[in-house]
């Protein structure tokens, strides 16, 4: 019986047609560089165009479907724009962009050509951050490499596609792409939902929601209290509310009390009732990360940031760097900035003696939710002293 058994299988065997047997190859490791973290836990990293020596700064984003520079970035390396009928769309507003076709990009290790730039303004960013924005890494650029971002040594590795082994102890994600990474979400508070979102690198904040969802999913508890605040993103400045979610979860793993964002969404961003919103770089960050592109596939291994605190600090004030100087430009109706005797135009002179005129370390000091901050300000011809009262958003 063994042997007719055997016969068969060499049988069966002969019969059957040849197969191309298809080998991918591994993953290997390109380059290496330092990124630095802006606040809310947003991606900067330095690269340079074709052969221009100036060294510019992008915000790497997941949560981008192109790769793009700042307006007046281009109009200082004086390059050639071409007019398209293309728009995009931020949550402030829909854009028709102009185009700069068939460009490099120097990482350090690493020259990627044959990228289209679409041009934007990316002005208010750079108020906002007091850092110079050159421009934003997104799809385009991240589909051709595995992206390793490590925020424990704050650098990223990258590697050409191919095979990966990832290390233990984390979770592969299988997001959705429909241009942009979609994950869902347990969210969880007044109701509990799944969700879907967009896994967005490129955003400041923990979460962002579509307001419509929220009324939708009734997931919020009404009784609990929303404050007007302002953010900065594609198109301008939007009014949203933030308040605190009980519980959400990423793959396994679980945050209780996060701070988000709620906000009307115009111009139809989250693709509701597609998607609910946005996860952001303040839960992202605590995860190390691997942007399998070519796979379909995110891991995340939670990092040394894991149980770092949220932010649940709110002021209502507005601070934008402009030439050179840190000005209040709004002030939200009732919020600790307007009871604390803030105007609009004050120049910030310090924050907690420091006189370093640094917007991210002014911002840092004002995470310090349920304290007062002393801030000197400059109003006209006089210098005042300002006591801000920073209000905790679960008090």
């Amino acid at each position: 019986m063994r042997v007719l058994i055997y016969l068969i299988l060499i049988s069966t065997l002969l019969s059957c047609k040849p197969t191309k047997l298809i080998i991918t190859p591994v993953a290997k490791k390109i380059t290496e560089f330092p990124i630095y973290i802006l606040t809310g836990g947003t991606v900067l990293l330095k690269a340079q165009l074709d052969n221009f020596s100036d060294t510019l700064n992008f915000v790497l984003d997941t949560g981008s479907g192109g790769i793009s520079l700042d307006s007046t970035t281009v109009d200082y390396l004086k390059l050639e724009r071409t007019k398209t009928d293309k728009n995009i769309r931020g949550i402030a507003g829909i854009k028709n962009v102009d185009f700069i076709f068939k460009r490099s990009l120097k990482l350090k290790g690493l020259k990627v050509d044959s990228l289209d730039f679409h041009v934007n303004d990316y002005n208010i960013l750079t108020s906002a951050y007091g850092v110079k924005i050159d421009g934003v890494i997104g799809l385009s650029l991240l589909r051709r490499y595995l992206f390793k971002i490590n925020y424990d040594d704050l650098k990223i590795e990258i590697f050409t596609p191919g095979n990966i082994n990832y290390p233990s102890n984390g979770y592969i994600l299988k997001p959705k792409f429909n241009t942009l990474p979609i994950i869902e979400s347990t969210v969880e508070d007044n109701t509990n939902t799944i969700g879907s979102f967009i896994f967005d690198t490129g955003a400041g904040l923990n979460m962002l929601f579509n307001e419509t969802y929220i009324i939708d999913s009734a997931v919020i508890n009404k009784k609990r209290k929303q404050f007007i605040t302002q953010a900065e993103g594609l198109g301008g400045k939007k009014m949203m509310n933030t308040t605190v979610l009980r519980k959400m979860t990423i793959g396994p793993y679980t945050f209780k009390w996060v701070p988000i964002y709620t906000f009307s969404d115009d111009f139809n961003v989250t693709n509701y009732p597609k998607m609910g919103g946005i996860i952001g770089n303040d839960i992202l960050r605590r995860f190390n990360l691997i942007i399998n592109y070519p796979n379909k596939e995110i891991f995340i291994k939670p990092n040394s940031h894991y149980f770092d605190d949220f932010d649940y600090s709110y002021t209502g004030l507005g601070l934008y760097q402009i030439n050179g100087e840190i000005i209040v430009e709004d002030i939200v109706k009732n919020s600790p900035a307007d009871k604390s005797g803030f105007k609009q135009n004050d120049i910030i002179l310090s924050v907690e003696n420091n006189f370093t005129n640094n917007m991210q370390a002014y911002k840092h000091a004002l995470q310090n939710a349920g304290n007062s901050v002393r801030i000197m300000v400059i109003r006209g011809q006089n210098i005042l002293k300002l006591t801000l009262e920073v209000q905790h958003i679960m008090q």
